[in-house]
């Protein structure tokens, strides 16, 4: 018997660039509840919500200052408590966002960490004399000085996101305090971020550097890592029946793989499919997903989130036909798909044209990093504009305005409704589709790729996508009815013929 999770399509939201219901340009709890009825209509069974904590905002929410409260800027904890009632009354569950790598340096746990070396909390974080090599994800030391107590602390990503010490039991302890707390306020379960980055290890051996760049060993999937996850996992399990999907910060996908499964988290984010740069790697990663997930545990499938280009710009280039090439694949392949917000409507990236207009911390770090690498504003700027994860966080284009009184907290897109409008159609029908047995149900009837064209078989459907110029191929399987397409097609009893970028489903 399949479990919930494993038939349900999520819908990523970012927390301030959904729905505004306060006027403030910022969105929040009470315009989720607004548009709880818009996602019910698409059909999507999950979402994820990034994080909604306190928070200084020194990377948009992944700084939590508070474990057990929710933001001023997104309402109450009354404003929260009422969207997933009415979330859960429309038969949708809720997942959020967990940041227990790090915390920000506002955290009360922190500022009395460093009173002194001798304080009770010294010891929840990461402190050395001297620093190691160690470079921060976002670029520059992974080290900060700290005066008042003459050591250094470690943060894997900015400054002020400073690491949780995960060999010490009491973070271990109060870390669930924290997952039972969400619970008992009707979460379904976590998104858990950076989770093999917990800093286990004692060593603090020094990365390798190869052709100028580090390779980052010794600060993530540390020994001791496969235990923990399995032990998150079973805490979680234990007190139900709830979700758990972990980002994994690695391009191997043994490794990714590896935490999942009834011995690990529920699923794990693979980003060598989900955030590919091109087309071209689509098709043999899937195809690498299906042998290593053929021991009946279940990769996940997207390509969007906070965190990269928007799938239209990055993969589509601006193709309605592939957008919907690329919607089929997500949701009828075998695996746990996650939409992000505004994909059903083909939204595009924001492009900031100055770092006046950037939000992200990343962006900006790559900024003041190109700068000191002796490049010019311009040229620092392009940098940015590259490496800045603000493109996928605009607001929500709803035909109503996102908000009705301020101007959004970060720059906008011209909407286009009536593509829209068309986009949200082919992601409901596909969306309808998945809820059968045929596309829940764990793997293939057939798998192949020949070349460009993938086709495979699941249940009754035939699948077909075809991310190349126009071909022919046999048809192998008789009597064909056209279910879902994107463009017309030509078949008959002895062949299919695809048109460049056609994406279909027959009932065999």
């Amino acid at each position: 018997m399949l479990k919930w999770w494993q038939e349900t399509v999520f819908y990523e939201i970012y927390m301030p660039s959904f729905k505004d219901g306060n006027g403030d340009g910022i969105g929040d709890f009470k315009g989720l509840l607004e548009k709880v009825p818009y996602l019910a209509e698409l059909g999507v069974g999950g979402i994820w919500l990034t994080p909604f904590y306190p928070s200084p905002k020194v990377d948009n929410g992944y700084d939590v200052s508070d474990y057990y409260a929710v933001d001023p800027d997104y309402g109450t904890m009354a404003d929260l408590e009422a969207f997933v009632a009415e979330a859960h009354r429309h038969g949708i569950r809720v997942i959020a966002d967990m940041v227990v790598n790090h915390v920000s340096t506002e955290h009360a746990w922190f500022k009395e960490a460093r009173r002194s070396q001798d304080d009770a909390k010294r010891d929840w974080f990461v402190w050395q004399d001297a620093p190691n090599n160690w470079e921060s994800f976002f670029g520059g030391s992974a080290w900060e000085w700290d005066e008042p107590t003459g050591q250094y602390y470690y943060h894997s990503f900015a400054t002020e996101q400073v690491d949780l010490n995960w060999a010490n039991p009491e973070v271990e302890r109060e870390i669930w305090k924290v997952f039972d707390f969400w619970l008992d306020k009707g979460l379904d379960g976590f998104r858990l971020d950076v989770i093999n980055n917990l800093t286990l290890t004692q060593d603090f051996m020094d990365n390798p550097v190869a052709d100028g760049c580090q390779r980052h060993i010794f600060d993530k999937d540390q020994p001791g890592m496969m235990a923990k996850m399995a032990e998150i996992g079973a805490r979680i399990r234990a007190r139900g029946d709830y979700f758990t999907v972990g980002e994994i910060s690695s391009d191997n996908l043994a490794e990714i793989e590896r935490y999942a499964g009834a011995d690990g988290l529920d699923v794990t984010f693979n980003f060598n499919f989900g955030s590919v740069a091109s087309r071209d790697g689509i098709i043999a990663e899937l195809a690498r997903m299906q042998q290593v997930y053929a021991d009946g545990r279940m990769p996940t499938l997207f390509f969007g989130s906070h965190d990269m280009s928007r799938s239209w710009n990055r993969l589509a280039d601006g193709r309605e036909d592939v957008a919907q090439l690329l919607a089929m694949l997500m949701l009828t392949a075998h695996g746990v798909p996650f939409v992000y917000f505004g994909e059903e409507i083909g939204m595009a990236d924001f492009v900031p044209e100055s770092t006046r207009e950037m939000r992200d911390v990343q962006g900006i770090y790559a900024y003041e990093l190109a700068l000191l690498d002796g490049k010019s504003e311009r040229e620092a700027l392009i940098v940015a504009q590259e490496k800045t994860r603000d493109k996928a966080r605009a607001p929500m284009t709803w035909p109503e305005g996102f908000s009705d009184k301020a101007v959004a907290w970060i720059g906008e897109v011209t909407p286009d409704f009536a593509r829209g409008q068309r986009m949200f159609a082919f992601y409901q029908a596909l969306i309808a589709l998945r809820k059968t047995a045929d596309f829940c149900e764990p793997g293939y009837r057939e798998f192949e790729v020949d070349g460009e064209l993938l086709t495979y078989v699941r249940g009754d459907y035939l699948v077909c996508l075809n991310f190349g110029a126009a071909r022919e191929m046999e048809n192998k399987w008789g009597d064909l009815t056209e279910v879902l397409a994107n463009r017309h097609m030509v078949v008959d009893a002895n062949r299919v013929v695809l048109p460049a970028f056609a994406a279909v489903i027959f009932k065999i």
